[in-house]
């Protein structure tokens, strides 16, 4: 009991918002803000901005900061080459008014890799969001993109000309929301090799 004769209250430790992800060039970054711009002028919804173009390897969401260093050393025991991916088509997931990039054909360096990343997460004690779906490599375009004008109702998906990204890192983020939409900070860097 606390000195007023209320029960005392547990201090809760400080927490992140956090994920890990493939983070493009700033060469392909701004070529796939570029498409999401457009996209924005097609259907509207908000684009996401060059610098926060990721392509996430699994959502944590919060997780107390004190297990920052635990995710970045299981983070260093995740072994995969490099690989390219090749960005060549565009999506739209009603259920959740998002609109995306993603690759016809998905690596398959890439594909282990993300179920590795899960196994070790969920065998450590994490709790990923998602784990227990298909992994599906995109990169959000737009969100919250308006009902009246979602693509593919009244239209096909665009075109998008390819692009090549060769992955050869990824990275632990940090994830903070403010009025301008989030903002990131990379807290881990691994390499692929």
């Amino acid at each position: 009991m606390s000195p007023e004769g209320g029960a005392e209250q547990k201090i809760k430790p400080p927490t992140a918002r956090v994920f890990f992800a493939l983070w493009p060039s700033p060469v392909l970054a701004s070529a796939l803000a570029d498409v999401a711009i457009a996209a924005a002028q097609r259907y509207g919804g908000r684009s996401s901005r060059a610098d926060t173009m990721h392509l996430t390897l699994a959502f944590l969401g919060e997780v107390p900061e004190a297990a920052l260093p635990t995710l970045c050393a299981l983070a260093t025991e995740i072994k995969a080459p490099p690989f390219e991916l090749v960005i060549d088509r565009l999506g739209f997931w009603p259920h959740n008014q998002l609109f995306w990039a993603g690759c016809s054909t998905t690596p398959a360096p890439l594909q282990n890799m993300a179920l590795a990343l899960q196994n070790s997460l969920i065998a450590a004690g994490f709790t990923p969001d998602r784990a227990d779906r298909r992994f599906t490599p995109h990169l959000t375009l737009l969100r919250k993109v308006p009902f009246i004008s979602q693509p593919g109702r009244d239209d096909p998906l665009p075109n998008i000309s390819p692009l090549p990204w060769l992955c050869s890192r990824w990275v632990l983020v940090r994830s903070r929301s403010n009025a301008q939409g989030p903002s990131y900070q990379v807290i881990g860097e691994f390499l692929l090799a």
